[in-house]
Protein backbone atom coordinates (compact mmCIF):
# COMPACT_ATOMS: atom_id res chain seq x y z
CA UNK A 1 0.00 0.00 0.00
CA UNK A 2 1.13 3.53 -0.70
CA UNK A 3 0.85 6.15 2.03
CA UNK A 4 -1.01 9.23 0.80
CA UNK A 5 -1.73 12.47 2.58
CA UNK A 6 -4.98 14.33 1.88
CA UNK A 7 -6.66 17.42 3.27
CA UNK A 8 -10.35 17.33 4.21
CA UNK A 9 -12.69 19.94 5.62
CA UNK A 10 -13.42 19.52 9.33
CA UNK A 11 -17.02 18.51 8.58
CA UNK A 12 -15.87 15.59 6.42
CA UNK A 13 -13.40 14.45 9.06
CA UNK A 14 -16.10 14.52 11.73
CA UNK A 15 -18.46 12.57 9.48
CA UNK A 16 -15.77 10.00 8.67
CA UNK A 17 -14.90 9.56 12.34
CA UNK A 18 -18.55 8.90 13.21
CA UNK A 19 -18.98 6.45 10.35
CA UNK A 20 -15.72 4.66 11.16
CA UNK A 21 -16.68 4.28 14.81
CA UNK A 22 -20.16 3.01 13.93
CA UNK A 23 -18.77 0.43 11.47
CA UNK A 24 -15.72 -0.48 13.59
CA UNK A 25 -13.48 0.44 10.65
CA UNK A 26 -10.64 2.91 10.22
CA UNK A 27 -11.11 6.19 8.43
CA UNK A 28 -8.54 4.98 5.90
CA UNK A 29 -10.66 1.90 5.15
CA UNK A 30 -13.74 4.06 4.55
CA UNK A 31 -11.77 6.34 2.26
CA UNK A 32 -10.38 3.36 0.29
CA UNK A 33 -13.88 1.90 -0.11
CA UNK A 34 -15.19 5.32 -1.18
CA UNK A 35 -12.50 5.65 -3.82
CA UNK A 36 -13.31 2.15 -5.14
CA UNK A 37 -17.03 2.94 -5.24
CA UNK A 38 -16.44 6.25 -7.02
CA UNK A 39 -14.08 4.72 -9.58
CA UNK A 40 -16.51 1.89 -10.38
CA UNK A 41 -19.44 4.29 -10.69
CA UNK A 42 -17.47 6.73 -12.82
CA UNK A 43 -16.09 4.13 -15.21
CA UNK A 44 -19.30 2.13 -15.57
CA UNK A 45 -18.22 -1.06 -13.82
CA UNK A 46 -20.77 -0.76 -11.04
CA UNK A 47 -24.50 -1.39 -10.85
CA UNK A 48 -25.32 1.12 -13.58
CA UNK A 49 -23.15 -0.71 -16.11
CA UNK A 50 -24.68 -4.08 -15.17
CA UNK A 51 -28.16 -2.61 -15.45
CA UNK A 52 -27.38 -1.22 -18.92
CA UNK A 53 -25.97 -4.57 -20.05
CA UNK A 54 -29.05 -6.40 -18.75
CA UNK A 55 -31.37 -3.99 -20.54
CA UNK A 56 -29.40 -4.43 -23.76
CA UNK A 57 -29.80 -8.22 -23.49
CA UNK A 58 -33.55 -8.05 -22.80
CA UNK A 59 -35.60 -9.44 -25.65
CA UNK A 60 -32.61 -10.87 -27.54
CA UNK A 61 -33.30 -14.49 -26.62
CA UNK A 62 -36.30 -16.77 -27.10
CA UNK A 63 -37.41 -19.48 -24.71
CA UNK A 64 -40.12 -20.90 -26.90
CA UNK A 65 -42.55 -20.76 -23.96
CA UNK A 66 -45.63 -18.78 -24.93
CA UNK A 67 -46.77 -17.77 -21.41
CA UNK A 68 -43.38 -17.13 -19.81
CA UNK A 69 -44.06 -13.47 -19.00
CA UNK A 70 -47.38 -14.26 -17.34
CA UNK A 71 -46.26 -17.43 -15.55
CA UNK A 72 -42.61 -16.79 -14.77
CA UNK A 73 -43.16 -17.15 -11.00
CA UNK A 74 -44.57 -20.66 -11.32
CA UNK A 75 -41.79 -21.71 -13.72
CA UNK A 76 -39.18 -20.33 -11.33
CA UNK A 77 -40.77 -22.09 -8.34
CA UNK A 78 -40.73 -25.36 -10.27
CA UNK A 79 -37.05 -25.00 -11.11
CA UNK A 80 -36.18 -24.08 -7.52
CA UNK A 81 -38.21 -26.99 -6.20
CA UNK A 82 -40.81 -24.95 -4.33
Amino acid sequence: MVRTQIQLPEEQVAMLKKMAAAEHKSMAELIRRSVDYFAKAKHGTGDDQRRRRAMAAAGRFRSGVKDLAASHDSYLAKVLGK
